[in-house]
């Protein structure tokens, strides 16, 4: 009885909540069109926040570098969080300009994922705690609430002073530092100007209220914005208190709504089934599908060979599968028919669909949708196209890891 008790315990806490969208989206106006815009806007509880403008950074040594410099610039409030942090470089490096802009007197709140800064040295904690920073460590394990556990933040968020923000897919870690070639991941990460700063830092106070019980209002954080930019941007968020999974549903949508072009790009590949089946029918009405990941040597083999095992359909319907070669690829970026674009913190995994916090931000806009899509180019002149004709061979022992993890293929 016991022992029984204690499997529903640990079964009902493992498992997350069913996913809401099980069928199929049929007839999805193209991206293009005014009737996606809506469409989106509606099923996706809101529409894009014009006035914005972006810039993007490749890259640790361009990304810590405008980060901490407009940390250093702040002088009412920093909102921060992340999943991955610690090293001494980087993590060092961060744990004293969020201390140092304490001490000069401004609010500073920051949460840390706990599985993803276990790595960092308490000493880095206490500096900022003894300096003023009011310090988060989210999801600390408790027994009695194991679900909780496997619900990590994996948002990417700075907000400084309510008016500057930052999101995209680099942690705070010194695999960062440096570019591809130097050995550092590659990345990117973006910075926003106008109304839609507003929306991200909504989205770090909803783990913040979560955590602290307290809502920050003031207009240190959320100070009347003003036109910065043409683009109009739209923040989606997602977590598993909600059980909506708008990031999967926005994907679902996207995909539906194709016509000429899919552009991929992440660090982890493991969707459910009804993504899988939705790429392919993009591909069946003619959509060329392009998926940018790792190579073999930048992430773990168990997940890498479960992934691997479910690419045949793909490769037989001709999507093409990328693998960047210098380094760990970490980017994470959606571009579809050279207008709609998704960036943020979000993989393309079922951890990231149906039990992370994420935060994504789409925008719709062929300028934009180009300059990405020049990136992603660039990207694929060093990678490596993986073939039918590789995987139909691949060694059995890949083959039986790969069954092996599947077999959690919804913590994947």
């Amino acid at each position: 009885m016991l022992a029984t008790a204690v499997s529903f315990f640990v079964y009902f806490n493992a498992v997350p909540v069913p996913m809401r969208v099980a069928e199929p989206l049929s007839l999805v106006p193209a991206v293009g069109t005014e009737e996606f815009r809506h469409l989106q806007s509606v099923v996706l509880d809101s529409a894009a926040t014009p006035g914005n403008r972006i810039d993007v950074f490749e890259n640790g040594e361009e990304i810590y570098a405008a980060k901490l410099e407009a940390i250093g610039q702040a002088t009412h409030s920093i909102t921060f969080e992340t999943y991955e942090y610690w090293g001494e470089e980087i993590g060092g490096a961060f744990a004293e300009a969020l201390a140092n802009a304490a001490q000069r007197g401004v609010a500073v709140h920051a949460i840390f994922d706990f599985v993803g800064s276990v790595p960092a040295s308490g000493e880095k904690f206490r500096r900022m705690e003894e300096a003023g920073v009011e310090v988060v460590r989210w999801r600390r394990p408790s027994w009695y609430q194991l679900s909780r556990f496997n619900h990590r933040t994996h948002r990417k968020l700075l907000i400084v002073d309510g008016m500057i923000g930052f999101t995209g897919g680099a942690n705070v870690a010194d695999p960062w530092k440096g570019n591809p070639d130097s050995g550092g991941y590659r990345d990117n990460h973006y910075r926003f100007e106008g109304p839609v700063v507003a929306h991200l830092q909504n989205a770090f106070m909803l783990n913040w209220l979560n955590a602290r019980n307290r809502l920050l209002h003031a207009t240190e954080y959320f100070p009347t914005l003003e036109a910065r930019g043409e683009l109009g941007a739209k923040v989606v968020n997602s977590s598993p208190r909600e059980g909506t999974h708008r990031i999967r549903l926005m994907l679902l949508l996207a995909i539906a709504g194709s016509r000429d072009s899919i552009l991929l790009a992440t660090p982890y590949f493991y969707p459910d089934d009804m993504i899988m089946d939705a790429l392919l029918d993009a591909r069946d009405r003619g959509v060329s599908v392009d998926i940018l990941l790792p190579d073999d040597e930048h992430y773990s083999a168990a997940f890498r060979e479960a992934s691997r095992n479910r690419w045949g359909g793909l490769l037989e319907a001709g999507v093409r599968i990328h693998e960047y070669q210098p380094s760990k690829y970490h980017a994470k970026l959606y571009v579809v028919d050279d207008y709609w674009v998704s960036i943020g913190s979000s993989n393309l995994d079922n951890r990231s669909f149906r039990l992370n916090d994420e935060t994504n931000v789409i925008i719709m806009n062929r300028d934009l949708a180009e300059t990405l899509t020049a990136q992603y180019e660039r990207d694929l002149e060093r990678a490596k196209t993986y073939d039918l004709e590789t995987w139909e061979t691949r060694p059995l022992t890949r083959r039986l890891l790969g069954w092996l993890a599947m077999t959690i293929g919804w913590h994947l």
